[in-house]
């Protein structure tokens, strides 16, 4: 009996328990365990799920009772030509899918705007949030606490920069609602995403404010950050990076290489991304951007539950006419908080690694932030990349024909 099949037995017996493998062997060893273990008790085969390509042991930070890896087909689209604030120059971009389809029409739209002479990108604002909730005895409580808030921001800041080497305190933005007491802490986080380290500095910050007012701490998080889900303050405020791509396309790029008019393009991203949306209550005004948003989510190693808060997401096209009579059509992307970085989580792990490797950005950048600036650059211009190519091909009415001859 080998060692896996050991420890898989002693599972079952109840000796051990799954979590606790890691005690009693290495990690590949425990990951094997785990995989005769259910493989045994559901009767299934695991040989894909088993045969992955880096030590177990990489992976502890990011995950607990591992069986193996979940692999996602990964290519790359590209040249992205990007004119930005972070970055300049062209750049491949890896996307990690399962949807037929996305890839070529991604493609398609960055070889318009490269005809084009490339997107212009730039991030516009930058801040992690987290938003602890307190508990107080009333209103006249609530201002007390806003009010000592207000006043003391720098030894605020001094408690939560003390917990981190990199981050920065930005700002404090209080919300009272009847006795309860939100403070949302905003931080630059650099080249991180920084959602843990805007947890553990919001910590230190929040023991403070309960010894020098009469607030009580509930919750770390009291959902006004927003994290991982739709929140119409991400929409406003922004979380992360707030990055913004456009491009002009001559008209006869747009009916050379896409087949339909700067006017029929408008007039579908105004029918679709503006009004539709409206109707139907959205807070992303765009046809598709959380589609490249997780690609690129997945191959570079990004938390891939917030590509929920990518989607706030609006997508402008205008038709603008030249002296000559020509229509030229605009396109803009705007995505308020999209939560990129180049170190920590799992931007460390091989794959991904090897991802931000094409991308030329894995690591810290110099200055700090420049390298999670030029990533959220990059993924804003596929963005639009792809609400291009995807709005002409409704304005063209093949939309349905690309998707049988790739997607199925």
């Amino acid at each position: 009996m080998t060692d896996a099949e050991d420890l898989a037995e002693r599972v079952r017996d109840g000796d051990l328990r799954i979590h606790e493998l890691e005690e009693h062997a290495d990690y590949d060893t425990a990951a094997h365990a785990r995989r005769l273990l259910v493989e045994r008790e559901t009767g299934t085969e695991l040989e894909a799920i088993g045969d992955y390509a880096f030590p177990a042991e990489r992976a502890d930070p990011n995950i607990e009772n591992m069986i193996g890896a979940a692999q996602v087909p990964m290519g790359v689209v590209g040249p992205v030509p990007v004119n930005g604030g972070a970055t300049d120059g062209e750049h491949y971009l890896p996307l990690a899918t399962t949807e037929g389809a996305l890839l070529a029409s991604v493609n398609r739209g960055l070889g318009v705007i490269s005809t084009a002479g490339g997107a212009d990108a730039r991030v516009t604002k930058n801040g992690m949030t987290r938003a602890p909730v307190f508990r107080v005895a009333g209103v006249a409580e609530a201002a007390e606490t806003v009010e000592w808030v207000e006043d003391n921001f720098e030894a605020l800041r001094e408690a939560a920069e003390a917990t981190t080497s990199h981050g920065e305190l930005l700002d404090i933005e209080p919300y009272v609602v009847g006795d309860s007491v939100y403070l949302r802490f905003a931080y630059d986080t650099k080249d991180a995403m920084g959602m843990n380290m805007a947890t553990i500095a919001t910590g230190e910050a929040c023991e403070l404010v309960e010894r020098e007012t009469p607030a009580s701490l509930v919750a770390l998080s009291g959902n006004l950050c927003s994290d991982k889900k739709p929140a119409a303050i991400n929409a406003v405020e922004g979380r992360g990076r707030s990055v913004t791509a456009d491009v002009v396309v001559p008209g006869e790029f747009v009916e050379d290489r896409l087949h339909t008019t700067a006017d029929a393009i408008a007039e579908a991203n105004t029918r679709k991304n503006l009004i539709g949306s409206a109707k139907a209550g959205s807070l992303g005004f765009n046809a598709h951007a959380a589609n490249v948003v997780g690609a690129a989510f997945l191959a570079t190693g990004q938390d891939e539950a917030q590509v929920v808060e990518a989607a706030n997401t609006i997508t402008t096209m205008d038709a603008r006419e030249r002296d000559d009579g020509t229509t030229d059509l605009y396109a803009s992307v705007s995505l308020a908080s999209l939560e990129v970085g180049t170190v920590g989580g799992g931007t460390k792990l091989p794959t991904q690694a090897e991802a931000l490797e094409i991308l030329g950005l894995r690591g810290g950048g110099d200055p700090p932030g420049s390298n999670a600036d030029a990533l959220a650059e990059i993924i804003a211009v596929g963005a639009l990349a792809g609400e291009l190519s995807l709005l002409a091909a409704l304005a063209s009415r093949h939309l349905a024909s690309a998707h049988e001859d790739l997607g199925r």
